[in-house]
């Protein structure tokens, strides 16, 4: 019999979660499907939106290849571009768009010899400070790539620190800073533009629909998988969670008041308890931060995590679950337990939860074709 701790992906929660992005936003959509479609497969997760995504955004040409060799052919954007100039013949042979993010890869892009030109994002740093050319290099670059020989067609993009903020005006500040910037090049009047991540797709959509652009390409990445990166969002009950990770209890015991359990005896009995063992810990990416009080469920009942997180085990109380027996079904995080809550009692994000699964089996199913 094999371990019963099994991801199971929801493939039409993934389309329907695209689709609202698609209408919230009101423009063109990539799908970012980078790091494996956020742990969840990103071949499964490509394939169930193909023929209506507008693209895929991904952030290395290896990923991009994996949906190749797939069949995928829909547009797939590298989000970081190239690392090194002989990376350039397969992104074309390939048929990518590529981010251009800095000094040094307009350089080797306008020198290179290429069978044909490609689509060129040009990223600007507007006010996150990772990666971008700033405005005053921004407005260079533009001149020298508009019109060039291996430029067939140039996008212009930014990316927001704290659009998950709805209180901090850093969002609008970056707008401004783009818009500012791409209204001193007349050329770029007609030019598509991308900005809005999920959270500003959820959050900022007025500001996105001011901001007086042409051709709005969105980038959703976080929202397609149900999880929003806005708690406070109008939009939050719309999203539907793609990935429902669940175990079996595989152990019982009852302790006294005043007995501790599991490593470094972190958690001591307040009352007489029932507690379950998990097959499921952190080498299968449930956190080993999640603090007693996380919560999960156990045959659809909502109850608590308690004590320390073992590499393959977790406790889970059983005491207000009399029913509760071995193999009794336990959901970490999906449909009843939502995985921005379990991420913050583990005080991270639902995006690194997503990324670390594994040693799992994913099981994939689409509701629509049942």
């Amino acid at each position: 019999m094999s371990r019963p701790a099994i991801a199971h992906i929801r493939l039409d929660a993934f389309r329907h979660n695209y689709r609202v992005a698609k209408q919230c936003h009101g423009g063109k959509a990539l799908a970012v499907i980078k790091a494996n479609a956020y742990g969840h497969g990103a071949v499964h997760c490509a394939k169930s939106i193909e023929g209506e995504a507008d693209g895929f955004a991904v952030a290395c040409l290896e990923e991009a290849l994996q949906l190749r060799e797939a069949g995928i052919s829909e547009p797939i954007l590298l989000l970081e571009g190239f690392f090194e100039a002989n990376e350039l013949p397969d992104i074309v042979a390939n048929d990518c768009w590529i981010v251009v993010h800095a000094q040094w890869q307009l350089e080797i892009l306008l020198s290179a010899k290429l069978a044909q030109p490609l689509q060129v994002w040009l990223k600007m740093d507007s006010g996150m400070h990772r990666v971008g050319l700033s405005p005053s290099e921004y407005v260079q670059a533009f001149k020298r790539l508009n019109g060039h020989k291996n430029v067939a067609k140039l996008v212009l993009m930014s990316h927001f620190a704290n659009a998950d903020n709805l209180s901090s005006d850093h969002t609008l500040q970056q707008i401004e800073v783009f818009q500012n910037t791409i209204h001193e090049l007349k050329q770029a009047i007609n030019v598509e533009t991308s900005l809005a991540n999920s959270a500003a797709i959820l959050g900022w959509q007025q500001a996105m629909r001011l901001s007086n652009t042409k051709t709005r390409w969105s980038r959703p990445g976080i929202m397609l998988y149900g999880a929003n990166p806005i708690v406070q969002s109008s939009q939050v009950h719309v999203l539907k969670p793609v990935m429902q990770l669940t175990s079996k209890i595989i152990s019982i015991r009852n302790i006294k008041k005043g007995d501790s359990i599991g490593y470094g005896s972190i958690f001591t009995a307040e009352r007489d308890t029932t507690v379950g063992v998990v097959a499921c810990g952190y080498a299968d990416g449930y956190p080993r931060s999640a603090i007693t009080g996380t919560p999960m469920a156990v045959d659809g009942k909502m109850t608590r995590l308690i004590g320390c997180v073992s590499m393959d085990m977790l406790f889970v109380d059983l005491t207000d679950i009399p029913a509760a027996s071995i193999g009794s079904q336990v959901e970490l995080w999906g449909n009843q337990v939502a995985a921005n809550d379990v991420a913050k009692a583990a005080g991270t994000i639902a995006y690194e939860l997503f990324c670390n699964v594994k040693r799992v089996h994913f099981q994939y199913f689409d509701a629509s074709n049942i």
